[in-house]
C-alpha cells in the first residue's frame, strides 16, 4: 500500500515520505480499515515535530482522525464487522495518512446522515468543543461565548455548537477571509484581531460585561488578551496551545475577578471516562442526522498534497477543516 510515514523528527513538510508498506495487521481489539478519508489536526504537525504528548518510535505514519471501512478484525473484536464504516481515532503507528490503516474497535460507525470527509472531521473536534462548552464550562443557554480561532477546525465546531445552545456568540479571527467564514457560522459578533481592538469591541459587544465563557484553543499571547474579556464569574476553557507558548497566568487577576481557569484533554476521558465520550458521539450524531451540524471542510487534499496541507495547518493559514484522500 502507499502511505507516508515520519523517519525522522522535524516540520512535516520537511520528514513525511512517501513509501510502500505492507497493509498493517490488527491486533487484539483492533481493526484495520481501508482509508476513505483522513483529517488533518494540529497533533499530526506537532508528532512530527516531536513535540506531542504521544511519541510513537520512529517511523511511523500520522493521521490521528479517519474514517475507514473495516477490512479485517483482530483478535476479540465483535461489536464491528468486515464493510462497517467508522469514524474516529487510528491506531499510531499505524495512522490514517495510508491507503490502510489500524482504528481501535472502540471507535463508532459513521452516521449515514454524513459523507466520508464530514465524518473523518467529526470526533476531535466536535467532541472537544462538545466538551468544554457543556461538560467543563456547564454553558447556559443566554449566555455569551467567545470563540478564539473561531475559523479554524475546533473553533467552528464551538461556533456550531454554542449557537445550537441558544447562546450569543462572539468570534475572535485573524483576517477578512476567516471574518466571513465565522459570520456564514452563524456568530453574532466576528472581531478580526489584525485590525481591530478585541478588548474594546469584546465590551462594547457585551454591555461592559465581558464574556460568560471564553474558549481559547490558541494559548500564548491569545490568552493574556482573553483574561481582560471575561466576565465576572465567567470561565475560561483551555483546550489547546496552538499558538506555541504555554502561558503562566497570573492566578491573582483570577481571584479578583472571580473567574475560572479549566482545562480540557478531551482524549483522556478515553482513559478516565469513556462514558463521556460515547454521551457525547450520540449528542453529535443527533445533531448531525437532524442536519444542524454541518463541519466546515474548506480543502480536499490529494495523496501528494499531504505535506502542503499540513505546513498550511501548521501556520494557521487554514479555513476550517483540510480533509486527505488516499485515492483519486
Amino acid at each position: 500500500m502507499k502511505a507516508w510515514q515520519v523517519q525522522e523528527l522535524g516540520d512535516p513538510g520537511d520528514v513525511l515520505q512517501q513509501i510502500e508498506l505492507d497493509a498493517p495487521d490488527p491486533g487484539a481489539g483492533q481493526v484495520q480499515v481501508q482509508v476513505r478519508s483522513a483529517a488533518l489536526n494540529f497533533p499530526d504537525v506537532l508528532m512530527c515535530q516531536g513535540l506531542y504528548q504521544v511519541r510513537p518510535d520512529l517511523p511511523f505514519t500520522p493521521g490521528v482522525e479517519l474514517c475507514g471501512e473495516v477490512t479485517a478484525l483482530g483478535e476479540g473484536v465483535e461489536r464491528v464487522q468486515v464493510g462497517d464504516r467508522l469514524m474516529g481515532a487510528s491506531a499510531i503507528p499505524a495512522g490514517g495518512f495510508a491507503e490502510f490503516a489500524l482504528m481501535p474497535a472502540t471507535n463508532f460507525k459513521a452516521p449515514e446522515s454524513l459523507d466520508d470527509d464530514a465524518a473523518a472531521v467529526l470526533m476531535i473536534a466536535y467532541q472537544t468543543a462538545w466538551a468544554a462548552l457543556y461538560r467543563r464550562a456547564e454553558l447556559k443557554p443566554g449566555e455569551t461565548v467567545l470563540v478564539q480561532s473561531a475559523a479554524g477546525g475546533v473553533g467552528s465546531a464551538a461556533v456550531q455548537l454554542a449557537k445550537i445552545g441558544g447562546n450569543t456568540v462572539i468570534a475572535i479571527v485573524g483576517g477578512a477571509e476567516k471574518a466571513a467564514a465565522a459570520k456564514a457560522l452563524g456568530a453574532d459578533v466576528v472581531i478580526d484581531r489584525t485590525t481591530e481592538d478585541v478588548v474594546a469591541r469584546v465590551k462594547e459587544a457585551t454591555g461592559g460585561k465581558g464574556a460568560d465563557v471564553i474558549f481559547d484553543p490558541v494559548g500564548g499571547d491569545a490568552y493574556d488578551l482573553l483574561t481582560k474579556c471575561v466576565a465576572f464569574e465567567g470561565r475560561i476553557v483551555l483546550v489547546g496551545f496552538a499558538g506555541g507558548r504555554i502561558q503562566a497566568p497570573p492566578l491573582n487577576h483570577a481571584l479578583i475577578k472571580n473567574y475560572s481557569i479549566l482545562g480540557l484533554h478531551w482524549g483522556y476521558y478515553n482513559v478516565k471516562r469513556p462514558a463521556v465520550i460515547v454521551e457525547g458521539n450520540e449528542f453529535l450524531t443527533s445533531l448531525a442526522d437532524a442536519g444542524r451540524i454541518t463541519p466546515l471542510i474548506s480543502r480536499r487534499l490529494s495523496f501528494g498534497e499531504l505535506p502542503d496541507g499540513l505546513e498550511q495547518l501548521a501556520a494557521g493559514k487554514t479555513i476550517g477543516r483540510l480533509v486527505w484522500h488516499p485515492n483519486p
